[in-house]
Protein backbone atom coordinates (compact mmCIF):
# COMPACT_ATOMS: atom_id res chain seq x y z
CA UNK A 1 0.00 0.00 0.00
CA UNK A 2 1.36 3.34 -1.10
CA UNK A 3 4.95 2.01 -0.97
CA UNK A 4 6.50 5.84 -1.83
CA UNK A 5 4.67 6.93 1.25
CA UNK A 6 5.64 3.85 3.31
CA UNK A 7 9.40 4.79 1.96
CA UNK A 8 8.37 8.40 3.80
CA UNK A 9 6.58 7.33 6.97
CA UNK A 10 6.63 3.90 7.28
CA UNK A 11 4.74 1.15 6.30
CA UNK A 12 2.54 0.99 9.52
CA UNK A 13 1.25 4.58 9.25
CA UNK A 14 0.99 4.51 4.96
CA UNK A 15 -1.14 1.35 5.54
CA UNK A 16 -3.60 3.17 8.07
CA UNK A 17 -3.60 6.53 6.07
CA UNK A 18 -4.57 4.41 2.88
CA UNK A 19 -7.28 2.81 5.16
CA UNK A 20 -8.74 5.39 6.77
CA UNK A 21 -8.51 7.71 3.31
CA UNK A 22 -10.20 5.14 1.31
CA UNK A 23 -13.21 5.03 4.28
CA UNK A 24 -13.33 8.50 4.04
CA UNK A 25 -13.54 8.70 0.22
CA UNK A 26 -15.91 6.48 0.14
CA UNK A 27 -18.35 7.94 2.42
CA UNK A 28 -17.98 11.19 0.62
CA UNK A 29 -18.21 10.14 -3.00
CA UNK A 30 -21.28 8.22 -2.70
CA UNK A 31 -24.67 9.72 -4.35
CA UNK A 32 -27.20 8.53 -6.02
CA UNK A 33 -26.13 9.73 -9.73
CA UNK A 34 -23.51 7.08 -10.05
CA UNK A 35 -22.92 3.90 -8.66
CA UNK A 36 -19.40 3.14 -7.20
CA UNK A 37 -17.28 -0.04 -7.82
CA UNK A 38 -14.25 -0.71 -6.25
CA UNK A 39 -10.65 -1.67 -8.06
CA UNK A 40 -9.59 -3.64 -5.53
CA UNK A 41 -5.86 -4.82 -5.52
CA UNK A 42 -4.07 -7.33 -4.63
CA UNK A 43 -6.69 -9.17 -5.80
CA UNK A 44 -6.97 -11.12 -3.11
CA UNK A 45 -8.36 -8.26 -1.19
CA UNK A 46 -11.32 -8.53 -2.95
CA UNK A 47 -13.08 -9.95 0.03
CA UNK A 48 -11.80 -7.89 2.53
CA UNK A 49 -14.22 -6.60 5.50
CA UNK A 50 -12.19 -3.00 4.89
CA UNK A 51 -14.68 -2.79 2.36
CA UNK A 52 -18.43 -1.59 2.58
CA UNK A 53 -20.71 -4.78 2.45
CA UNK A 54 -23.03 -3.26 -0.13
CA UNK A 55 -20.09 -1.75 -2.76
CA UNK A 56 -19.50 -3.98 -5.98
CA UNK A 57 -15.82 -5.02 -6.30
CA UNK A 58 -13.68 -5.56 -8.83
CA UNK A 59 -9.70 -7.43 -8.99
CA UNK A 60 -7.71 -5.07 -10.51
CA UNK A 61 -5.70 -7.68 -11.66
CA UNK A 62 -2.09 -7.77 -12.60
CA UNK A 63 0.37 -5.55 -15.36
CA UNK A 64 1.16 -1.64 -14.69
CA UNK A 65 -0.72 0.97 -13.83
CA UNK A 66 -2.20 1.80 -17.23
CA UNK A 67 -3.16 -1.49 -17.84
CA UNK A 68 -5.08 -1.94 -14.59
CA UNK A 69 -6.71 1.29 -15.31
CA UNK A 70 -7.79 0.16 -18.58
CA UNK A 71 -8.90 -3.01 -17.81
CA UNK A 72 -11.42 -1.43 -14.78
CA UNK A 73 -12.80 1.68 -17.52
CA UNK A 74 -13.35 -1.34 -20.29
CA UNK A 75 -15.43 -3.33 -17.34
CA UNK A 76 -18.13 -0.92 -17.41
CA UNK A 77 -18.92 -1.81 -21.44
CA UNK A 78 -21.51 0.91 -21.47
CA UNK A 79 -20.61 4.34 -20.29
CA UNK A 80 -20.10 7.08 -18.97
CA UNK A 81 -17.48 6.36 -16.44
CA UNK A 82 -14.95 7.35 -14.37
CA UNK A 83 -11.92 5.80 -12.65
CA UNK A 84 -10.95 8.01 -9.69
CA UNK A 85 -7.90 7.79 -7.66
CA UNK A 86 -8.17 6.76 -3.37
CA UNK A 87 -5.29 8.97 -2.47
CA UNK A 88 -6.96 12.28 -3.04
CA UNK A 89 -8.05 13.88 0.12
CA UNK A 90 -9.79 17.25 -1.17
CA UNK A 91 -12.31 15.23 -3.92
CA UNK A 92 -15.88 15.62 -3.34
CA UNK A 93 -18.82 15.00 -5.32
CA UNK A 94 -18.97 18.01 -7.11
CA UNK A 95 -16.25 16.87 -9.01
CA UNK A 96 -17.00 13.81 -9.79
CA UNK A 97 -20.20 15.45 -11.08
CA UNK A 98 -18.40 17.93 -13.18
CA UNK A 99 -15.94 14.95 -14.86
CA UNK A 100 -19.43 13.46 -15.65
CA UNK A 101 -21.33 16.78 -17.25
CA UNK A 102 -18.00 16.86 -19.00
CA UNK A 103 -18.26 13.42 -20.66
CA UNK A 104 -22.00 14.99 -22.28
CA UNK A 105 -19.83 16.71 -24.75
CA UNK A 106 -15.99 14.82 -24.97
CA UNK A 107 -14.87 11.45 -25.47
CA UNK A 108 -12.65 11.19 -22.29
CA UNK A 109 -11.79 13.50 -19.16
CA UNK A 110 -9.13 13.81 -17.21
CA UNK A 111 -8.49 15.42 -13.67
CA UNK A 112 -4.92 16.65 -13.28
CA UNK A 113 -3.04 16.06 -10.05
CA UNK A 114 -1.09 19.12 -9.41
CA UNK A 115 1.98 16.54 -9.68
CA UNK A 116 1.90 16.15 -13.88
CA UNK A 117 -0.32 12.98 -13.00
CA UNK A 118 -4.16 12.51 -12.46
CA UNK A 119 -6.57 11.64 -10.10
CA UNK A 120 -9.70 10.88 -12.51
CA UNK A 121 -9.70 9.48 -15.79
CA UNK A 122 -13.14 8.97 -17.86
CA UNK A 123 -14.63 7.96 -21.04
CA UNK A 124 -18.29 8.45 -22.51
CA UNK A 125 -18.07 5.31 -24.45
CA UNK A 126 -15.79 2.91 -22.41
CA UNK A 127 -15.95 0.21 -25.04
CA UNK A 128 -14.68 2.43 -27.98
CA UNK A 129 -11.39 3.22 -26.33
CA UNK A 130 -8.12 2.47 -28.24
CA UNK A 131 -5.95 -0.48 -27.83
CA UNK A 132 -3.19 1.20 -27.24
CA UNK A 133 -4.47 3.17 -24.24
CA UNK A 134 -1.70 3.84 -21.87
CA UNK A 135 0.99 2.30 -23.99
CA UNK A 136 3.96 4.25 -23.30
CA UNK A 137 3.14 6.38 -20.38
CA UNK A 138 6.22 7.59 -18.21
CA UNK A 139 4.36 6.30 -14.47
CA UNK A 140 4.84 8.38 -11.42
CA UNK A 141 6.72 11.40 -13.12
CA UNK A 142 5.29 14.81 -14.25
CA UNK A 143 5.14 13.21 -17.55
CA UNK A 144 1.96 10.97 -16.93
CA UNK A 145 -0.99 13.41 -17.80
CA UNK A 146 0.54 14.30 -21.02
CA UNK A 147 1.53 10.55 -21.75
CA UNK A 148 -1.90 9.66 -21.04
CA UNK A 149 -3.32 12.12 -23.23
CA UNK A 150 -1.26 11.28 -26.34
CA UNK A 151 -2.97 7.58 -26.20
CA UNK A 152 -6.04 9.00 -27.19
CA UNK A 153 -5.21 10.96 -30.88
CA UNK A 154 -8.60 12.40 -32.66
CA UNK A 155 -10.34 12.60 -29.01
CA UNK A 156 -11.81 15.45 -27.74
CA UNK A 157 -10.70 15.40 -24.16
CA UNK A 158 -11.81 17.92 -21.34
CA UNK A 159 -9.95 18.37 -18.31
CA UNK A 160 -11.84 19.37 -14.44
CA UNK A 161 -10.76 20.52 -11.28
CA UNK A 162 -6.90 19.79 -10.46
CA UNK A 163 -6.02 18.84 -7.24
CA UNK A 164 -3.63 17.14 -5.10
CA UNK A 165 -2.65 13.34 -4.82
CA UNK A 166 -0.66 11.92 -2.00
CA UNK A 167 2.51 9.53 -3.09
CA UNK A 168 5.08 10.86 -0.73
CA UNK A 169 5.41 12.03 3.11
CA UNK A 170 5.85 15.76 1.59
CA UNK A 171 2.34 15.39 -0.34
CA UNK A 172 1.22 14.29 3.06
CA UNK A 173 2.36 17.17 4.86
CA UNK A 174 0.66 19.48 1.56
CA UNK A 175 -2.55 17.95 2.33
CA UNK A 176 -2.80 18.27 6.52
CA UNK A 177 -1.66 22.07 6.15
Amino acid sequence: VKTRLAQGIGTIPATWWFRHQSARLIRSLRDPRWQIVLAVAPDQAITSRMFPADLARLPQGGGDLGQRMKRMLKAASVGPVCVVGADIPGVTRAHIARAFAALGAHDAVFGPATDGGYWLVGARHPARLPQGLFHGVRWSSEHALADSIATLPGWRIAQVDTLQDVDTAADLRQTSS
